[in-house]
């Protein structure tokens, strides 16, 4: 990555497969924008539905096992696009304590009864769930791959509480897309739940090295938000470039699983060079690897030395994380070389001596 003039190793980017830069992802760009031109020109519903916005959603209906999905403009826009047409005033969602920031607004949008329950935490979960009214209205609300802290949710305890107290769970799987389970149709292939979970989101930006985002679920449910989802119905349409691209990235992830299997090694090598060098990490189970500063401005520093010896990873601060808890997250993809891990594993050695950290 080229960084203010200089070369450096980017440790901080969520393109896990490398595919934002795959030479058949960027000529379906291109392709898709000299047929199309650069935009949209409307929302879905009016004239903006283009041919590789229905080439993409059948793709995703089909890679991730569901009847239909819908495309939006991005993972936000479906979150306070869907929550709030799932639940309404007078119900109630118990969400976990650290999901995304738009899971939080789309909770809020839809104003409901809003409850947390402690991270990962489904004995907190159940006492909530037995407070309730038993004929109350509820959804529960996870990340399926934490994006902040690496870790997954406890995804099988969580449906089995949802069927056990006739709950609706809504799964954000932005980050376990392309990378997670046997094929990479994510957090919840690998849980062996795709049978049990209805509907749940993901997005086009990350594995698959696009921009957007989608959600699926079965016909009737993709038909009503087609309807109903406001960040869906008053928004110009996903630019057709970007649609065409993800259709490509699909492709390759289901052609080509050895990116899987160079991303999976890539981590357990950075993940075990760090521990080894005496570094804190959350439970990650994942290419995220936070490594844990807890001051914001110690933090800073050690992102600032990281950069001065050629890696790109800045400081994770409040409020993006809770008080105490600020760290450098670094996450790892395929197209990283031995070499290249190598080297960032010297700076990182380096910073943490300077930061005072090692």
């Amino acid at each position: 990555m080229n960084y203010a003039g200089r070369t450096v190793i980017l440790l901080s980017s969520n393109d896990y497969l490398g595919l934002a830069t795959h030479p058949e992802v960027v000529q379906a760009a291109v392709e898709a924008t000299e047929r199309y031109g650069t935009g949209s020109g409307a929302s879905r519903l009016v004239s903006g539905t283009l041919p590789p916005h229905a080439s993409l959603e059948t793709a995703l209906a089909r890679f991730k096992g569901a009847e239909a999905s819908l495309v939006f403009g991005a993972g936000y826009l479906v979150n306070v696009g869907v929550i709030p047409n799932l639940i309404g005033r007078g119900d109630l969602i118990i969400a976990d304590r650290l999901c995304h920031a738009s899971l939080i607004d789309g909770c809020r949008l839809s104003q409901a009864d809003f409850r947390v329950f402690r991270h990962g935490d489904c004995a907190h979960l159940q006492a909530l769930l037995r407070r309730r009214s038993g004929t109350r209205r509820t959804l529960i609300i996870t990340e399926g791959l934490f994006s902040m802290d690496g870790d997954v949710a406890p995804l099988a305890d969580l449906v089995g509480l949802a069927e056990r107290y006739d709950a609706m769970l809504y799964v954000d799987d932005a980050h376990g897309t392309g990378i997670m389970g046997t094929t990479g149709r994510g957090t919840i292939e690998q849980f062996g739940l795709e049978g049990r979970i209805p509907f749940h989101m993901g997005t086009l930006s990350k594995a698959l090295g696009s921009y957007g985002a989608y959600v699926v679920g079965s016909n009737d449910f993709v038909q009503y938000l087609l309807n109903t989802a406001r960040s869906f119905i008053f928004t110009t349409a996903l630019p057709p470039a970007m649609a065409a691209a993800a259709s490509a990235a699909i492709a390759i992830v289901e052609r080509e699983p050895e990116r899987r299997d160079r991303l999976w090694a890539n981590r357990q090598y950075l993940f075990k060079e760090l521990r080894d060098r005496g570094f804190r990490l959350t439970p990650t189970v994942s290419p995220i690897l936070p490594v844990l500063i807890g001051d914001a401005a110690k933090a800073s520093a050690f992102a600032d030395r990281l950069l001065a010896h050629g890696v790109y990873a800045p400081a994770i601060r409040p409020p993006t994380v809770p008080d105490g808890t600020s760290r450098i997250r670094f996450t790892v993809t395929a197209a990283h070389t031995t070499d290249q891990l190598d080297e960032a594993l010297r700076a990182v050695t380096l910073a943490g001596r300077e930061a005072g950290l090692l």
